[in-house]
């Protein structure tokens, strides 16, 4: 990851492309490379200016970020990719290490190669240049666990700083003659450059993966900065950022632990610590791509990113105006993002992977289960931030799904792999803010009602509108409604084929619907268990329903990655949305009902708008603004305004409209003079157009005339070479050859017929006159 110098564009690479985030805004545009191979390294110069990027093809590119535009590719003379790459502080010197243990540097003004330093053993994964120029030194540092240093007057390795039992991995200079180094042999390593000794040894006890000097200037002491000296942060596989004091050697803050930390649990680890000066920032990295920022001086969070999702399980609108989206993803870890700034949250509590989520109707809390047999109610405050009030264990296996009570916050209803249902009942001191407020730790909640609901597995649970009812749909192929008060199965929905997915109550009529492995929605009446509707369309499993217009539609989303839409009066799909490439696991609409928001096992979650009412808009606008062109049409016509006339049927796509102009205009007199004139006045993509008109009329013989003398009209004014330029010419020459050929020889036949007239016609007249004088 890189920062630009005033902190607000953020680079990561991500496989083939390269993406620059907006850091306030989250927003996204990306770099994509020509030769579609991974990205190996990339940096950027320290005036922001160039960006460059090393692939495994081998070669490099200079880009201008900004505008997406690469300026320049050339060979990076390694024979292995690129590892790592540094600018040095003027942006004219660019170091590139290499899997093939040597390092290149190349003058970015002339663009050439100017040193190719040997000596390295391994993989050189750190190039680093000296901050004073003058020096013209390198540092790197490679497989061997050594950091090298190089004099760029004699191309020669002048030292080796050996101390490390592990890789290093960063350096970081305090002033012109100290270096600091962080290694993942758990500890940090403080060396004066003039005698090339190390100065100090400082034990960080966790394997570190960036250290990063605190600056001079600035007010660190809430960081236990009580002195003046060298202080620095640093990142490792604890999840902690620590601030260490190099003349004690001893750490004098560490970041408070929110929660029970496992001994270096891997998935908290980090794997980036940057400064960001401008903004008075660190920003750090984690091995599961999550993405925080700091403040420098408190380290408060100031805000966080999500880079990678993982499988996506369950998604569901959050907060009084649906302002966030909570998403479980394939982690313990719940993930609640802000859709304004992409700023998301990590909620830890689960154990285990988190399976599904419901959220109550005022969207402040929600619930969430998972495989570690529990569940949890998490409520968010004013400020957006959400705590765990409350926790639930009873079941004998992972909970799979979970609801809400629809009209107060008064119960949950869990299910399970254990095939039971269970009903918690939220005390009520959980539901109001200000004495949810002042609980510490979660409250434990109790099963009030258990009951074995299926033989098999049970995968969805939903609560009716008016909380008086549960359904339950299950892999034994049965949908079964209960009692709400006592849990007492009131029937069973009997007719699918495989087993159920998803069962959801209509939010406006006694009906129930469900979605099956078999492909199939099916809508059942509450009151006689009988199936009503069944809507066949999916080539897959359908995984999730929602009822969305108030209730006169469904939505589906299958696990081939499609989403359909389905009226339920007239049965029909009338649209079918294809956005995700693999199984859609999400699926929630808003309180407007005009989003909806999905989320799939391709990691990507998606929103989705309604757009409807401006479709409609549109088309009525486009439909009266053709009533208006077609009046102004018959205007022109009426007063021989031509040209106008011809020009605006061309753009109305006219085709039958423009004959009729070019019939009025050929009945004037003088009509093919006229014509000529206002064909030649028209535009190259009028002309176009007229082309391809002519050629539908050159097929019928009644209008044949008229495409003839607009043929000839175009031959007679345009050059070979500008007709050759039109779009279509091809076809149309093609399309006009054949008929052209067969009008030419009807008129020939009706030259040859009428010629025969006149000749007999003749004769008759001549046998008529020598008849009359032989009378005389």
């Amino acid at each position: 990851l890189q920062i630009n110098r005033d902190g607000q564009f953020m680079l990561c690479p991500c496989g083939t492309r390269l993406n620059v985030i907006h850091v306030e805004t989250g927003a996204l545009h990306s770099l994509q490379q020509d030769d579609e191979e991974d990205i190996t390294s990339f940096v950027l110069s320290p005036d922001d200016e160039m960006l460059v990027t090393g692939s495994r093809a081998l070669l490099l590119k200079q880009w201008k970020w900004r505008e997406s535009e690469c300026v320049r590719t050339w060979k990076a003379v390694h024979t292995a990719p690129v590892a790592s790459m540094a600018f040095d502080s003027t942006s004219t010197l660019l170091a590139t290490g290499g899997c093939d243990s040597t390092i290149k540097i190349w003058d970015m003004i002339k663009q050439y190669c100017t040193h190719n330093l040997k000596g390295s053993s391994g993989v050189v994964h750190l190039v680093e240049f000296h901050p004073d120029i003058s020096r013209l030194q390198l540092f790197s540092s490679s497989i061997d666990y050594k950091i090298r240093i190089w004099d760029l007057n004699s191309s020669k390795c002048v030292a080796v700083l050996d101390g490390h039992f592990s890789a290093v991995t960063s350096l970081a200079f305090a002033d012109g003659n100290t270096l600091l180094s962080s290694g993942r042999d758990k500890i940090c390593m403080v060396w004066d450059l003039k005698t090339r000794e190390s100065k100090r040894t400082v034990p960080v006890y966790e394997s570190v993966e960036a250290a990063v000097l605190l600056p001079g200037k600035g007010d660190f002491s809430q960081l236990g900065v009580k002195k003046q000296g060298l202080h620095f942060v640093t990142a490792g596989s604890k999840g902690v950022l620590k601030v260490w004091d190099v003349a004690t050697a001893a750490c004098v803050y560490a970041q408070p632990v929110p929660f029970e930390l496992k001994e270096e649990a891997s998935e908290r680890s980090l794997t980036q610590c940057l400064l960001v000066p401008e903004r008075n920032e660190i920003v750090t990295v984690s091995v599961e791509h999550n993405i925080v920022f700091y403040d420098a001086q408190t380290l408060q969070l100031r805000k966080q990113l999500a880079g990678y999702n993982d499988e996506v399980l369950d998604v569901k609108f959050l907060g009084p105006g649906d302002s966030h989206i909570v998403v479980a993803t394939n982690s313990p870890q719940l993930k609640v993002f802000e859709l304004a700034t992409s700023d998301c949250q990590i909620l830890y509590g689960h154990t285990e992977t988190i399976l599904a989520l419901d959220v109550f109707r005022k969207g402040l809390m929600f619930v969430s289960c998972a495989k570690d047999k529990s569940l949890r109610v998490w409520r968010m405050n004013k400020d957006g931030r959400v705590t765990c009030v409350a926790q639930g264990l009873g079941h004998a296996h992972g909970v799979g799904a979970v609801s809400c009570s629809r009209l107060k916050e008064s119960f949950i209803v869990t299910s399970s792999q254990d095939c039971t249902i269970k009903i918690w009942d939220i005390p009520e001191f959980l539901t109001s803010r200000a004495k949810a407020a002042s609980i510490s730790s979660p409250e434990t909640l109790h099963a009030k009602v258990t009951e074995r609901g299926h033989d098999k597995d049970i995968n969805s649970v939903a609560v009716s509108p008016n909380d008086k009812l549960i359904a339950t749909g299950s892999q034994d192929r049965l949908a079964k409604l209960w009692s709400c008060s006592d849990c007492s199965l009131l029937g069973v929905f009997t007719g699918h084929k495989r087993g159920i997915w998803c069962v959801q109550f209509s939010p406006v009529d006694q009906i129930l619907a469900t979605s099956s492995a078999d492909g199939t929605l099916k809508l059942w009446g509450l009151r006689d268990f009988s199936c009503l509707k069944t809507f066949e369309g999916h080539d897959a499993s359908v995984l999730k329903i929602i009822f969305v217009s108030r209730g006169t539609q469904l939505l589906s989303s299958g696990s081939d990655g499609l989403l359909k839409l389905w009226t339920i009066k007239t049965n029909e799909c009338v649209k079918t949305l294809d956005g995700h490439e693999d199984k859609i696991w999400g699926l929630h609409s808003n309180k407007q009902d005009d989003m909806v928001v999905t989320a799939s096992s391709d990691s990507c979650v998606m929103l989705w708008k309604d757009v409807t009412e401006i479709e409609e808009k549109e088309a009525q606008a486009k439909q009266e603004e053709q009533i208006v062109k077609e009046q102004e049409l018959s205007n022109l016509l009426h007063e021989k305004r031509y040209l106008k006339a011809l020009g605006l049927a061309i753009s109305l796509d006219r085709p039958h409209t423009v004959l009729m102009v070019v019939k009025a205009i050929l009945k004037e007199t003088d009509g093919r003079k006229h014509l000529e004139e206002n064909i030649v006045r028209l535009r190259k993509d009028q002309k176009e157009a007229v082309l391809t008109f002519l050629v539908t009329w050159n097929t019928n013989s009644r209008n044949c005339h008229e495409a003839q003398a607009v043929i000839e009209t175009l031959l007679k004014h345009e050059a070979p070479d500008t007709l050759l330029q039109y779009s279509g010419i091809k076809s149309a020459v093609e399309s006009l050859l054949p008929y052209t050929e067969r009008h030419f020889q009807r008129l020939s036949r009706l030259l040859q017929a009428s010629m025969f007239i006149d000749f007999m016609w003749q004769n008759m007249r001549l046998a008529d006159a020598s008849q009359q004088e032989d009378v005389m």
